[in-house]
């Protein structure tokens, strides 16, 4: 990553989780951290990794570690199935990019004063000028894999609470993905309403 020393004041990382379940919300985490922050945890020992590598332990363990760390902030914002059957996946992470930045940086910085960096095809807002996608981002940088724990966990979590609302459909197993046990409940009960009718061809 590469950032314009001395005009940059924050960096923020961006991944998105559940573009490709069945049922659901789609995710977009974000971190935030100040340029001059060095963040170390033993995640990062061997290296960064894809969070979907890592024990869902794990990953609620180093989300529990960042909302701990005065100098990391995170957020993680949704968008249903109802607005991705209405508007599609793409243009779903789109909005929810221009939702967590917005609720991310601080009052009276400049969009200039921010570098962006977004993990496989995502992308920022035009405004900001510093901003850097990155194949396999959640691999190669600090806050993307941040962003990345975030997304998924948060994601997980909220499965779960749609799984106590539809417990026919193993919600809390496979988090919505198309599995051989979520098809089979497909075929017997149909779709709730947090089934994505664009994905689910019956």
């Amino acid at each position: 990553m590469t950032t314009n020393e001395g005009s940059i004041k924050y960096i923020i990382g961006i991944d998105e989780a559940g573009r490709g379940p069945l049922a659901g919300p789609l995710a977009v985490g974000a971190v935030i951290i100040p340029a001059s922050s060095e963040i170390t945890h033993p995640y990062f020992e061997k290296g960064i990794r894809d969070s979907k590598k890592l024990t869902e332990k794990r990953r609620e363990e180093i989300l529990q570690w960042m909302r701990e760390h005065n100098d990391i902030k995170d957020c993680v914002a949704f968008a249903p199935s109802v607005l991705i059957d209405s508007i599609g996946v793409t243009a779903s992470i789109q909005k929810l990019i221009d939702g967590v930045i917005g609720k991310l940086i601080p009052e009276g910085v400049a969009d200039n004063e921010i570098q962006i960096v977004l993990d496989g095809g995502l992308k920022a807002p035009e405004r900001f000028t510093h901003q850097q996608t990155i194949i396999k981002g959640d691999e190669k940088e600090v806050v993307i894999a941040l962003a990345s724990v975030a997304a998924k966990v948060t994601r997980d979590m909220r499965m779960l609470a749609i799984a106590e609302k539809y417990p026919q459909y193993g919600f809390e197993k496979h988090k919505g993905y198309g599995t051989k046990a979520h098809f089979k409940a497909l075929k017997e009960y149909g779709m709730c309403p947090e089934h994505r009718r664009r994905f689910v061809h019956m």
